[in-house]
């Protein structure tokens, strides 16, 4: 029968679980029972396996178990199928580290063939730590075991053959690198990978579509650039590695030729790239002004609305737009234009000019001192443009507007005078190509100066020395009108943390000017929740784009499959490793036995079949985003069983982190899908904001605060924080905890104690608000009301077999917390399916405090009274209970896993063997529609709403829930809610502690109401019309406008306008009759009596009385059942006496107590308060 429940200790009890669910293959046992049944389909976007967890990640894995367990649970088969990215900068940054390179060319002398090795290593690696974290979590996936990837790590690049079992129970014997291209085929099962084969095999298919619509071209372009990296950034890339920092930026004044002294005022933020300065762009819209500095008699030309224009003022008010980004401490204000020139002798403004007069004026660069500067065609040299060189496009020009037509050069930050440099931006590319300027290009793959830069040549252009040599030699030039910092969020490398530049690059591009049938898949998904605006996003998003880079500069990660006839320029996309082994003429043997990757596949040559020249594969590797884009198609096998891809095609859900991943894996999928099918590839996207720390800021692991996922589990409890994911509204981020780096902790585990992660981090104390605030709402409540229930069914030796009662001869309490609970479930099916689980747990919090804090509270003496075989009331009791903690622990079991199956195994396996072994093998709970009485739902929310009130007034008036009060009057909007509480008057009574409920019609004799309006609110509707509203508003008078203290609309006319106002739009004052406090709520008026008699005074301190009893009992360990001896000493309080006296009765029957006596008390006696007064209280367990 049931065992006896003590203390929740929920993180051992976790590991407990997770231990019976492997004894029991509880997992395997739900695959099997849901084989063939209606299917429903997951993706699961793909974590990157080069790190442990951290708690960011446990929210969306937490989504997708939970889902993932309900649609289990209503009968629904799964492939559960978690996906690991592998491929990518990410990964070999980190394996650079490990090997102790810093440059590109170090992989190269070191061998590609052992670097790639090692990247597969370390993926394997992290996929075993990732998936050990992951059941941790108790998500349920098809995992792999972690020891066998562990094993597949050591003998990869390996000639030595390995047996390894997959999680499909085959073994297969095979060379590591070979059984590593097939992990997660479906023969196999198991984690995705997307360095599997298969998945690099079907983006060739993709890839070769593309090149079938003549979508895949060769382009030159500026593109984001990392040095360290060697290797250019797309646009969705670059838009997550953007941070605050400062740089010094420069004025400098460039000569105008054939106007003495005249200078354009130009400023820049990069000063390396004013070596490669070609033109000088402005709006021909805005007026300029001529400005003559006192100092030396220069003339400046700048756009007008500059000189005065207070810059960054808002950013150094409030920052750049997130906690993290505030204005840096040491970096001063901005000063003005004009503030910079009054400092420097001061100034007149001559005249002003339309910019369009200054197009075709000619100036003399900086730098044409530069042989880059003067070489023809540029730099590179274009030989089209072998007629200009870089000094000879010195010129103003018109800088354009945008695809929306707004223009480039705009008044503000800067001096509406932008300086162009093709070469090293990508508006500044667009605009030289539109106007045939020449680039000056002048950085290599390592982000160095290259020959033709003079002393610049080998420097590197983030290195903080380059812009101090350019401020140097415009010095020299009396070029260098101010230096400054200048904080602003730049991009940087995501992987490296390095800042990244701007750099004209030779790369692989797909033309996206099919994206109108990307936007009418797009239109086609349902994007949750609503208030992201996923599907604008997304949108804007496809509108904006450019061109997708899908190229990389680098090593590890798929092999995009295209040859070129270097010398026609002519190319071919291979779309199958077939085709590729059908077309090549050499160095297939040096492929065959190995993965698609470099180094082996750039041995094979093929031959263009139009001059029969050789043609040799691009040494790039793919956009990672193309790996995880594809996997609808990859893990569902689109290449190998059409007929199986479509069972599961296209998903019902993806889920992922929103704020970035629309421009990133949502694009990719979108866009990948459209090429290949047309078709939207899942049903609903759910979207979730970003993990932060308490005070709202990012955590960081190079700062300490970023929190391990084992460091918060095994804190606080794995169940806690998946009721945190799913409560949690994902359109706002969450803000988890804190952890303290300076405090280090051992935590416990089932492998014994560890003070340090499996990498060697120390484990540091996490707190958390949330975590704090959800188990004292939810699970300690949830505990106890099991742990009441089991504690007492012991005790009365209560049989769960025994016939039911009807429900409709149970007492009406029991009928409400039963039609509760059918709400619950119904909400339960309409919000988890709307994938709102956090609509379901508020709703499944009000319910845990109501059987808690209502059912339980107010039936606790029909538990217990003495045992008797014909109490169908008690019976009644405990069936109710009974059947509600089962059924809660059915409708919990996806969101807290860990604790709705211990429930379960207590309730139900221990006794009943017909019963399924697991609670996640039981079917999701359904709403009873007999068992739901909305009317008794109605009457009893009326009374809690009530209670509600009542408490708020006592805690306001100072006065203790055990004080007995005489009076509540109560007067309500409708006849419907009057009744109601009519109904249920004895219940507010007991619950309040008030001797009497009174109905009323109104309450107008013991409160009034005042109203004035809110100025803030109503001044911007209404601003002409205030000194009216503060005249009138206050005379209208709450009959008309009480509907604002019920958050109702009103709409009214006062002096022949009409005026419409909103709750916040009045400040309501409240005036009340002596001795009587009041409030209302819902249309619910309640009023109470504050005055206390002597009698009342009397029964408050017999309730203070019982109360540190029960606290004595408690710190004593008593059982339930344990009958005491009471003594006392007043000392000088005799109206404790008297009060212990007149109520020795209810006292000695409220605490199972034989004897109370006042007596001298020795030292083992506890002082405690008993209305104001202080007495000694003593307990002993009475002899049996």
């Amino acid at each position: 029968m049931f065992q006896k429940v003590t203390d929740a200790s929920f993180i051992k009890g976790e590991h407990e679980i997770l231990k019976f669910w492997e004894e029991n293959q509880t997992f395997d046992q739900l695959r099997r029972k849901n084989q063939g049944k209606p299917k429903w389909s997951f993706i699961d976007g793909p974590m990157t396996a080069n790190n442990p967890m951290g708690v960011h990640h446990a929210w969306g894995r937490t989504y997708k178990d939970a889902y993932q367990r309900y649609y289990a649970m209503t009968g629904h088969e799964l492939r559960f199928q978690n996906g690991f990215d592998c491929q990518g900068l990410w990964v070999e940054v980190e394996v650079e580290k490990e090997l102790g390179y810093g440059t590109k060319q170090e992989v190269v002398s070191h061998g590609i063939d052992k670097f790639v090795n090692e990247c597969k290593k370390r993926v394997l690696r992290f996929a075993a730590r990732q998936t050990e974290q992951s059941v941790r979590l108790g998500y349920w996936m098809d995992w792999d075991n972690p020891d066998e990837l562990r094993k597949l790590a050591e003998y990869v690049g390996k000639d030595t053959e390995v047996t390894m079992t997959a999680p499909s129970g085959k073994q297969i014997t095979d060379k590591a690198d070979m059984l590593v291209s097939r992990l997660g085929n479906s023969e196999w099962g198991g984690s995705y990978f997307t360095f599997s084969t298969e998945n690099n095999e079907t983006i060739w298919t993709f890839l070769k579509k593309c090149f079938e619509r003549g979508k895949v071209y060769r382009g030159h372009d500026v593109m984001p650039w990392s040095g360290r990296g060697g290797s250019a950034y797309s646009q969705m890339e670059v838009a997550d590695g953007r941070k605050l920092s400062v740089h010094k930026s420069v004025f400098v004044r460039f000569p105008l030729k054939d106007r003495e002294k005249e200078y354009l005022l130009i400023w820049t933020t990069t000063p390396w790239t004013l070596t490669s300065n070609v033109a000088a762009a402005i709006n021909p819209d805005l007026e300029y002004v001529k400005l003559r500095a006192k100092k030396d008699d220069a003339v400046y030309y700048f756009a007008k609305d500059n000189l005065e224009y207070q810059r960054l003022s808002r950013e150094f008010k409030e920052g750049f737009g997130r906690p993290e980004w505030s204005w840096p401490k040491d970096v001063p204000k901005l000063k003005t234009l004009a503030q910079i020139f009054k400092e420097q002798g001061g100034y007149e403004i001559l005249e002003t000019i339309k910019g369009a007069q200054m197009v075709g004026w000619e100036y003399t660069g900086p730098f044409d001192d530069l042989p880059a500067q003067q070489a023809p065609g540029g730099h590179p040299s274009d030989e089209t443009l072998l007629d200009q060189t870089g000094i000879s496009c010195h010129k103003v020009v018109d800088g354009g507007r945008d695809f929306k037509g707004n223009p480039h050069v705009v008044a503000g930050e800067g001096t509406g005078i932008v300086h162009t440099a093709p070469g090293c931006g990508d508006v500044d590319h667009q605009l030289g190509k539109q106007l045939g300027l020449v680039a000056i290009a002048p950085l290599g793959e390592d982000g160095r100066f290259e020959e033709g830069f003079g002393e610049f040549t080998g420097k590197e252009a983030i290195d903080p020395a380059t812009p101090e040599l350019v401020f140097e030699r415009l010095k020299e030039k009396d070029l260098l009108v101010s230096v400054e910092p200048y904080p602003h969020i730049y991009p940087h490398c995501w992987r490296t943390g390095d800042e990244l530049i701007f750099r004209l690059v030779d790369e692989w591009f797909i033309n996206m000017d099919w994206r109108e049938e990307i936007k009418d898949v797009t239109r086609q998904i349902d994007w949750v929740p609503s208030s992201i605006d996923g599907e604008q996003h997304e949108l804007e998003w496809l509108t904006n784009m450019r061109d997708w880079m899908v190229s990389k500069k680098r090593f590890w990660g798929l092999a995009l499959p295209i040859w070129v006839d270097e010398e026609t320029g002519d190319f071919e996309v291979i779309g199958s490793l077939a085709e590729l082994k059908e077309r090549a003429v050499e160095g297939w043997e040096a492929l065959e036995g190995h993965t698609p990757h470099r180094p082996w596949i750039d041995a094979v040559k093929l031959k263009n079949p139009k001059t029969g020249n050789l043609m040799s594969r691009i040494p790039d590797v793919g956009n990672p985003w193309l790996d995880a884009g594809i996997v609808p198609f990859s893990t569902m096998q689109y290449n190998t069983n059409q007929a199986e891809w479509e069972k599961w095609y296209p998903a019902d859900l993806v889920t992922e982190c929103f704020p970035g991943q629309f421009r990133n894996w949502f694009y990719a999928l979108l866009s990948m899908a459209t090429m290949m099918d047309g078709t939207p590839p899942f049903k609903t996207l759910l979207g979730y904001r970003l993990v932060l720390n308490e005070e709202g800021k990012p955590m960081h692991k190079s700062d300490g605060t970023a929190i391990w996922f084992e460091e918060a589990a095994e804190q606080l409890g794995v169940d806690t924080m998946r009721w945190m994911y799913l409560a949690h509204n994902p359109a706002s981020d969450l803000r988890f905890g804190m952890r303290n780096p300076e405090q280090h902790v051992t935590l416990e585990t089932p492998e014994g104690p560890i003070s340090e992660t499996r990498e060697g981090t120390p484990t540091c104390l996490v707190e958390s608000k949330p975590a704090d605030e959800i188990r004292r709402q939810v699970l300690i409540p949830l505990w106890n009301s099991y742990a009441f229930f089991v504690n007492y069914a012991r005790l009365d030796e209560f049989d769960p077999a025994q016939d039911r009662i009807p429900v409709a001869d149970r007492p009406e309490i029991d009928r409400w917390i039963l039609s509760n609970l059918q709400a619950l479930l119904a909400s339960a099916k309409t919000e988890i399916e709307a994938y709102n689980f956090a609509g379901f747990l508020k709703n499944a919090t009000a319910f845990i405090d109501d059987l808690s804090n209502w059912y339980i509270r107010r039936n606790r003496r029909r538990f217990w009274r003495s045992q008797d075989a014909n109490d169908t009331d008690k019976l009644a009791a405990y069936q109710t209970l009974f059947e509600v903690l089962v059924t809660l622990s059915k409708a919990l079991a996806p969101s807290i896993p860990f604790l709705s199956e211990r429930m379960y195994q207590n309730l139900v396996t221990s006794w009943d063997q017909s019963a399924p072994q697991s609670v996640h093998l039981c079917d999701f709970p359904e709403c009873d529609a007999s068992l739901l009485d909305e009317e008794l739902n109605f009457r009893a929310a009326q009374a809690q709403i009530v209670v509600k009130l009542g408490h708020k007034l006592r805690d306001e008036s100072n006065q203790r829930v055990r004080q007995p009060l005489a009076e509540l009057r109560f007067a309500c909007q409708t006849t419907q809610q009057s009744d109601a509480i009519v109904s249920l008057a004895t219940t507010i009574e007991e619950e309040l502690n008030i001797k009497l409920v009174t109905r009323c019609e109104n309450l107008d004799d013991l409160v009034s109401y005042t109203y004035k309006p809110n100025l803030k609110t109503l001044g911007p509707k209404y601003g002409k019309l205030l000194g009216m509203l503060r005249q009138q508003l206050p005379e209208v008078g709450d009959e008309v406008l009480g509907p604002l203290r019920r958050g109702e609309s009103v709409s009214l006319d006062l002096a022949g306008n009409q005026i419409d106002l909103e709750p916040d739009d009045v400040l309501v004052g409240t005036e009340q009759a002596a001795d009587w406090v009041c409030a209302d709520e819902q249309g619910i008026q309640i009023a109470v009596s504050t005055k206390l008699t002597p009698e009342l005074e009397q029964e408050g301190m017999a309730r203070d009385f019982v109360r540190q009893i029960q606290q004595l009992r408690k710190e004593a360990d008593l059982e339930i059942e344990d009958r005491i001896k009471i003594f006392f000493n007043p000392a000088d309080a005799t109206e404790v006496k008297e009060a212990v006296t007149n109520w020795s009765d209810y006292i000695l029957g409220e605490t199972l107590g034989d004897q109370l006596e006042q007596s001298e008390l020795a030292g083992d006696s506890k002082e405690v308060s008993i209305g104001n007064s202080k007495v000694s209280l003593r307990i002993e367990k009475a002899s049996s």
